[in-house]
């Protein structure tokens, strides 16, 4: 599947992923390809991508994540590459 991570300043994240995990505004919520249509409003925490024995972390705060056709939106309103 597609994942793009975006915030007001800029498009932080855009590749393929095995898998994405997100702080939803009431809890964590994960995602795998094949995933059924869904939109939910963020929360903050951290973001996480993996694809493959890749793994990439994000900070996000506040705004939404939408699933469509195997691809992933995540649309913040803070998202910043985490600290390794």
């Amino acid at each position: 599947m597609r994942i793009t991570v975006i915030s007001p300043e800029r498009a932080i994240y855009d590749g393929d992923a095995t898998a994405v995990r997100a702080p939803a505004y009431d809890g964590l919520v994960g995602i795998l390809p094949g995933h059924a249509p869904f939109v939910t409003l963020l929360g903050e925490g951290v973001l996480t991508v993996e694809n493959g024995g890749e793994r990439h972390e994000f900070q996000v705060r506040q705004g939404f994540l939408q699933v469509v056709e195997g691809v992933v939106r995540v649309v913040a309103e803070h998202a910043e590459k985490s600290k390794a």
